[in-house]
Order: structure tokens, then sequence, then C-alpha cells
């Protein structure tokens, strides 16, 4: 039944299809590129505050331990001489310059109170610099920078290798104005190499992998806009790793995919041709069938003899004509088996290939009389015609008399499987149509064949759970082999025949 016309789609329609997706294109905001350099610049800066913290620590505790070695300086001086006969103005300047409080030292046990301007209330937090770890310095420096400046610190520990120990009490505005400094400067750092980093790593990625994709997505996209056309095929970059691999992998299918194309193509040119000359030739056939009628009327011996012979051959011919028409579209009907001689069937192959005795060409029938095979009758004696065919095509061409050009046809059975061998004294096969046996329009073994022959031989005879197969192909000597087993009992079936009252 032919599918409404609704569901085809049209050629035009596909045409349109193909021109949209050539024409689309990726927005820069959704390329890979674009994607690409974002993630390079969100990964380097996510590397970057993970080394901020620490650094931000480290700094803190760089600048609290010079501002106490400062201390320590002046305060040994102070205990060198005498802290009373200073005047309350130099003391002031003194914790001034070192931005403090009150500056003592600790030895023996004993606490010191060098020099003091303002003594606070009370110290909120307390910092030993001798014994202090890295979390607890991110913590506190996290904390000074989002919500400190406002406390009092006292900073204590040993100074060099001296045995006594300062103390330094001190605000903690400048110590956050100095952290806020670096951080900023580390951020404006940081992200100058994220830039630079992803610029690079971009362009090296770009290079080596979005470029090359970028290629074989347009490839694909107007390779589907002309898949006939040889120039649309990527070619490929000498490259080892998986880019390059793809690339000639995906060459590779589309040269594929073009002549399968090119294959198809020439099968629908076929199946139009054969459907433009079917009606002409089935009224050919009908003239030739009805002169085939009145020679059967004729009462001389000869032409009785050979007008049953003429009437097979041309209900044969319109039946190729539609199975030729019908090759590619549908499968074949399924074998009808019955028990067939095989010799007879091989000598109709011998009456349709028409050899003339003096043309130099001989054919052997070696098949038993009695040999049966359980074998479609039409089927397989397309099969053989077929491959006789092919055989005789081949030995033509060499017209030297010296040269043996026989065709000889062979059967044997071994338990349920019979086994035909086709032989012939031709040339060979080339190596082309050996590589492409059984493929339609590429295993011709000759200029300007179509391989339907082979093709069609392989379908039938795999049809009947057989094998088509080349044994042998070099000068002067060919062999094909059909192997066709029995089918098999139906053992249901056999037992409710012998069940059924005689």
């Amino acid at each position: 039944m032919t599918k409404p016309e609704e569901s085809v789609p049209q050629r035009g329609q596909v045409e349109e299809t193909g021109r949209k997706r050539s024409n689309e294109q990726v927005p820069l905001s959704r390329g890979l590129s674009t994607k690409l350099l974002l993630l390079t610049i969100l990964f380097v800066l996510l590397a970057e505050v993970l080394i901020f913290v620490p650094s931000v620590a480290t700094f803190r505790l760089r600048w609290l331990e010079e501002r106490l070695a400062t201390a320590a300086a002046v305060g040994i001086v102070l205990m060198e001489s005498d802290a009373d006969s200073l005047s309350r103005q130099i003391q002031d300047d003194v914790l001034l310059s070192l931005d403090a409080k009150a500056v003592a030292v600790r030895a023996d046990g004993a606490s010191q109170l060098l020099v003091v301007t303002e003594m606070p209330p009370q110290v909120d937090l307390h910092i030993d610099l001798a014994d202090t770890s890295l979390p607890t310095a991110m913590s506190e420096a996290l904390y000074t920078m989002v919500l400190g400046g406002d406390r009092v610190l006292r900073v204590f520990g040993p100074v060099g290798e001296s045995d006594k120990e300062f103390e330094l009490v001190m605000a903690e505005t400048k110590l956050r104005k100095a952290l806020l400094v670096y951080a900023r400067n580390v951020a404006i750092l940081s992200l100058l190499i994220s830039l630079i980093t992803a610029t690079l790593v971009f362009y090296a990625i770009n290079r080596i992998m979005i470029r090359p994709i970028r290629t074989m997505t347009r490839s694909m996209l107007d390779f589907s806009e002309a898949p006939d056309d040889p120039a649309r095929i990527i070619r490929p970059e000498a490259r080892d790793d998986e880019i390059g691999v793809a690339e000639r992998e995906l060459a590779s299918m589309q040269s594929q995919l073009q002549r399968t194309l090119g294959e198809r193509k020439h099968l629908a040119d076929l199946g139009l041709a054969v459907s433009k000359i079917n009606h002409d030739m089935r009224n050919i056939l009908a003239a030739a069938q009805l002169t085939s009628d009145r020679l059967a009327t004729v009462k001389d011996p000869t032409a009785q003899r050979f007008v049953p012979r003429l009437v097979r051959a041309l209900d044969r011919a319109v039946s190729y004509s539609e199975g030729v028409l019908s090759y590619g579209r549908t499968q074949e009907a399924p074998p009808m088996r019955r028990r067939v001689r095989l010799h007879l069937l091989v000598e109709e192959v011998h009456l349709l290939l028409g050899l003339d005795p003096d043309g130099g060409i001989e054919f052997v029938n070696a098949v038993d009389p009695e040999l049966e095979i359980d074998a479609d009758q039409e089927q397989l004696f397309r099969v053989l015609s077929n491959l006789a065919r092919n055989a005789v095509q081949a030995m033509a061409g060499e017209r030297e008399g010296i040269v043996v050009r026989r065709l000889s046809v062979s059967a044997s059975r071994t338990g349920s499987i019979c086994r035909i061998l086709i032989e012939d004294t031709g040339p060979g096969l080339p190596q082309k149509a050996r590589e492409n046996l059984f493929a339609a329009f590429r295993g011709s073994a000759r200029s300007g064949g179509t391989g339907l022959g082979l093709a069609i031989a392989h379908e039938l005879v795999r049809a009947h759970g057989g094998t088509l197969e080349l044994v042998e192909s070099r000068g002067g000597h060919t062999v094909f082999a059909i192997t066709i087993p029995d089918q098999p009992v139906d053992l249901d079936a056999a037992r409710t025949a012998l069940r059924r009252p005689a």
C-alpha cells in the first residue's frame, strides 16, 4: 500500500531544513570560547582566594613582629637609661612612633613597664607571636579586616635570641588599615594574574581544541547541506591526539556516507528507469507470449519441443523486470521450498545462456541426475543464472582459440546440506571486486557493470539459510560455492500429522 503523501517529506522541505541547519550560528555569549575564558578566570581567582587568606594572615603576623621588634629595641634603650629622667613628651613621642599605648618587658618572671602613655581599661585580644597557629591567624586576620579596628591588642613574645619577653599594648586601627591596603594590592595582582593566565590558557586551548572543534562543526553543517559535494569533506590535520583521530574518523565517515548516498542515488535512478520501461516491456512480452501460444499450435515437432522453454523464459523475463524494480525497496519474497532435481535446473540455466556451440565456451553439467535439493526453484534458478552469466561474460572477452574457456557446475550432498560449485576458467576477479563482492554497484568485475547479480544471489541464498562464498579466484580458475541446508523439520507439525487418523 502506498503511503499518504502527507507523511512523505518533500525535497524542498528537506533542502530548507538543511539550509536552516547550515546557517545556524552559535552566539558569542554561548560559545565554547567565552565559556572557556570565564571558567579559566573563575578557577584562577578561586586558586588566588585559597592563597589570599593565608597570605593575609602571614602579613598580619609579620606586621606585628616588626612592631614588637621595634618596641624591643626601644625598650632596651629605655632599660639602659633612666626612664624616670625622661620627660613625658619624650615618652609620648616614643609610643607615638610605635603606635602603642605601653611597652613592657618580662624577665625572670617579673614584668617591668618601660613606658606608658595611657593604660586602657581592658585588653580585648592577647596575641602570643611564639604560639599562634595558622588557622587562628587566618580567622583573626579576616575578623580584623571585616569587623575589627576598635579593639586593644596585647602583643607579646621573644625577640631574636634574647631571653627577655617583650610586650606591646596597641590599638588595632593601623593594623586594619595595613591589612586592607595589602588585601587590595593582592586582589588587584590576583585579578591581573587571572586575566593573563586566562588569556594564555584560552589562546592555547582555543588553538589546540576549540578551533579544530569549530572546524569540524562547520564541516558537518556544510556536509549536511550538500552531502554529494566532495569539497565538503573535511581535510584532517596531521595530528596524533584525540582531535586528529576525530578529524580522520569524521572524514572517513563523510566519505563512506557520500559513497553510500551515491549508490542509493544510482539505485533510485535504476528503479526509476526500470519503472519507465516496465510498462512497455510488459506489452512487448505480452505480444511475445501471444506469438508463443500460436507456435504451440504448429505441428512441427521441433517447435513443440522449444515452445514450453520459450514460455518459461518469457515468464521469467517478466518476473525479473519486476524483481529489479523492487530491489533495494522491499525484501525478496520468502522461498517456497520444494524438492528440486538440480541437474534439470542446471540444464535450464544452460539453455538460458544461449551459448553458441562454436563460440568457444564449453558448459559442463556435472551434477548427478539423481541429486535433489530442498530449495525454491525460481530463486535458485536466479542464483545459478546470475553466477553463470557473470562467468560467461568474464570469459567472453578472451578470443584466443588456444585459451580454454569452460564453465562447469557440480554438486554434492553431505547429510542434510547440499553444496553447489560453479567453476570457470576466466581471468579471475580483480581486487576491488573481491573487496566489495556482494555490494550492489561496487562488486562489479567489469566496466559498466552494476554488481546487482551477485548482490541478488547473495540475498536469495541467505533467505534459504545458506551461504554464498568465493572459494578461489585467480587467473584461469574461479570457484563460487553455494551451500544450502534442507529446511528443518517441524516436529510439532509432524506429530500432529501422525496423530491424524488414516
